[in-house]
């Protein structure tokens, strides 16, 4: 028999180990992972030269905006951002324009990306506004659903625990979960308005407004809604100790929730946003030293189950508002992830087996993308290959991405993805974009 591509001296991870041997693939699947002397004969063979590899992997959180707001970012930008960062599979949030919260809304977001993308591409849904549609999403294709909690985005009345509770029962019946962003509306609300009466238009007012309390409430009263439920709850960017540890407790209940977490919220605290200012910006917010401690903590004991990067891009004009009731939240994240987990792993503070489970055979398991987070046999042939001793500086004017920003603009990384594979193919090599738009495979929910 003769395959498609054979990959050959190569340290791949597999089984929790790194060894040396070679990957034959075959219709974009893996045919054999094994020692060069077992491999079949190739149409075309490759020397990685040493250099590691891992599963591809996976960001469970990006804003690849598109459609309405194409100005800040598209799919073609986006995916080009995360093939250059290592990441072989991306799931899109639902604030877009148009909000992606019907099958029609789905259906026309998905038509716009499949000729455009470069990597795999799931999408996320926010609630319809008749429970009754939840359904109809699902069929359609959408991998899970959205919850702002602190903003009406889609069609569920979020100030309404009875709504809440039906819409949570017929996801439950479906098995899909519900991703949320954790923030309190109310209380929220309540103090951006005093502080707007009062003319307080600075970053520490907006800390204040966004406070750590807001975050711990609405994990409080989504944990009740999932006890009544029994629907999967994934908690989007955790970013308090507090938080954290609420969830930690509903898991030793057993509820069926997960959480994640960014490395911004690993990597900065408040004393870096007061520095770099409101490019920093993000909702949650960058906390104080001990919630990032807290964070860190949850990734080393298992609390955390995925690191995922919040991608969200925006122009520098709406980055530098100077009122920050003004300033547009979010940080690009698909191109630093992996740098900033790599130089973790050569510093000692993260094993590789962490970067693996974390990015990608988690997010696997909690999303049910079959055939994807493991290098097994008969597995999609999505690779993220790295170079552990290749250092750089992050210089945000070069990201493929749009957003050319980044808190982490100047920092010195060890540790970089030097080639990205897509069902076989070579989308990144060295930096560079080697695959065609439209290459990228659309996910749906099977």
């Amino acid at each position: 028999m003769t395959v498609d591509l054979v990959l050959g001296n190569a340290k791949v991870y597999i089984n929790k180990k790194i060894v040396e041997c070679s990957i034959a693939i075959e219709y974009g699947k893996i045919y054999k992972v094994g020692k060069e002397a077992v491999m079949p004969k190739a149409d075309k063979k490759m020397d990685l030269k040493n250099l590691l590899v891992l599963p591809g992997l996976i960001d469970v959180h990006t804003h690849l905006r598109d459609e309405g707001k194409a100005y800040k970012e598209d799919f073609y930008s986006g995916t080009a951002a995360a093939a250059a960062g290592g990441i072989t599979t991306v799931l899109d949030m639902p604030n877009n324009d148009p909000v992606t919260m019907s099958v029609e809304a789905l259906r026309g977001r998905m038509k716009v990306a499949e000729k455009k993308i470069l990597v795999n591409v799931g999408f996320y849904s926010e609630f319809p506004e008749k429970t009754d549609e939840i359904h109809a999403i699902i069929k359609a294709g959408a991998v899970a659903f959205k919850l702002f909690m602190m903003d009406q985005m889609g069609g569920l009345n979020i100030d309404d625990d009875k709504a809440l509770l039906e819409a949570f029962e017929a996801v439950a019946k479906l098995k899909t979960l519900v991703a949320v962003h954790a923030e309190d509306k109310r209380t929220i609300e309540k103090a951006e308005e005093k502080f707007k009466q009062s003319n307080r238009n600075d970053i520490e007012a907006f800390l204040k407004a966004h406070s750590e309390n807001a975050e711990w409430k609405t994990v409080k009263r989504l944990l009740n809604i999932v006890k009544q439920t029994h629907a999967h709850i994934h908690f989007c960017h955790v970013s308090t100790k507090k938080g954290l540890e609420t969830i930690r407790e509903g898991k030793n209940l057993g509820l069926p929730i997960s959480c994640e977490a960014t490395p911004h919220h690993m990597f900065l605290s408040v004393k870096d946003l007061r520095k770099i200012g409101t490019l920093t910006l993000t909702l949650p917010p960058i906390r104080n030293r001990k919630s990032v401690s807290a964070i860190l903590d949850g990734i080393k004991n298992g609390w955390i189950d995925i690191l995922a990067s919040d991608h969200a891009p925006h122009t520098l004009a709406e980055k530098n508002a100077e009122n920050v009731w003004n300033v547009k939240v979010g940080i690009p994240g698909l191109e630093t992830t992996l740098p900033l987990l790599l130089t973790e792993v050569n510093r000692g503070r993260l094993s590789m087996t962490d970067v693996v489970k974390l990015m990608a055979e988690k997010p696997a398991e909690t999303f049910k993308l079959k055939g994807r987070g493991y290098l097994e046999n008969g597995n999609i042939a999505d690779l993220t290959v790295v170079d552990l001793k290749k250092e750089d500086k992050i210089d945000a004017s070069k990201f493929h991405s749009k957003a050319k920003f980044s808190p982490f603009d100047g920092w010195k990384v060890k540790g970089k993805p030097v080639k990205t594979f897509v069902k076989g193919q070579l989308v990144m090599d060295e930096g560079e974009i080697v695959a065609e738009a439209g290459s990228g495979e659309i996910i749906r929910r099977k």
